[in-house]
């Protein structure tokens, strides 16, 4: 009976053994983030969606358009929002840097509306953001703002007292003077650090022409270095061309869109 007992043991012991060896390896895990709230102003936090990298030479800090904030979680632990540089968020992990996406502010401010953006709220909660993220991190910070986004990456750079922002990057700025807070309407001039604007040649939007994109340059004129880069190409443009699944979002190109960026800010140049 002993011996019984001991030869299923060591058949099931082998089977098991075997099965082991022959299954596929689970897949690694992918690389994420974490959520964390950043205590602004009284009573006031903001989450941020952090990923830190050891190697990281910079921390990307990015706006989105419209309301802001960078929508619910997806399945892989990273922010699923539909927004340029949300749903590229794993694109700019590839490269050296610290990725952070804002979120919207707990007391609900109304980031669809352009002065919003460039008001004492908005600019005291990029202040503790950008504070937090240089207690974790001593890299340079750039602040990236695509659509309404640029109106608060600009702002920042401009109300920056602390010398916190090491460089600007504004993808689809929002150029029509009409809008409140436009990118041209700021005092552009007290920017004093490496700025890059980017725009895409068929950019259909109407709050964002691609020939006043041009002239942003001129108005960086204390921006030590400074470029403006127009893309051109993807497929797939789609729905209303101020929504991110058109040009304005870089829709099948976005990968080529971060690259460029990504390069740019490693090796800023006229």
């Amino acid at each position: 009976m002993r011996l019984q007992v001991f030869l299923l043991s060591l058949c099931l012991l082998l089977t098991t053994g075997l099965r082991a060896q022959d299954a596929p390896s689970p897949p690694l895990s992918t690389p994420m983030g974490q959520v964390l709230r950043v205590a602004t102003r009284e009573g006031v936090s903001v989450p941020i969606y952090a990923y830190w990298q050891n190697d990281a030479v910079a921390t990307v800090v990015l706006y989105s358009g419209g309301g802001g904030g960078y929508g619910r979680m997806g399945d892989d632990g990273w922010p699923a929002g539909g927004n340029f540089l949300i749903r590229t968020g794993k694109d700019w992990a590839r490269h050296r840097f610290n990725v952070v996406m804002v979120g919207r502010a707990s007391d609900g401010i109304d980031l669809s509306l352009g002065y919003v953006r460039t008001a004492d709220p908005h600019a005291a909660d990029n202040l503790a953001i950008f504070q937090a993220i240089r207690r974790r991190s001593g890299q340079p910070i750039w602040v990236v703002g695509t659509s309404m986004g640029t109106i608060s990456a600009a702002a920042a750079a401009i109300r920056d007292r602390e010398d916190l922002v090491a460089g600007v990057v504004l993808t689809s700025s929002i150029l029509a003077y009409k809008v409140p807070g436009a990118v041209p309407t700021q005092k552009l001039e007290a920017i004093r650090v490496p700025t890059l604007v980017v725009h895409h040649a068929h950019d259909a939007c109407w709050a964002c022409p691609p020939a006043d994109a041009k002239r942003l340059a001129d108005a960086l004129r204390n921006a030590p270095i400074k470029k403006v880069m127009l893309l051109d190409g993807g497929a797939g443009a789609s729905g209303d061309p101020c929504e991110p699944l058109h040009h304005h979002g870089y829709v099948g190109m976005q990968e080529e869109a971060v690259d460029a960026i990504a390069e740019w800010i490693l090796q800023p140049a006229p």
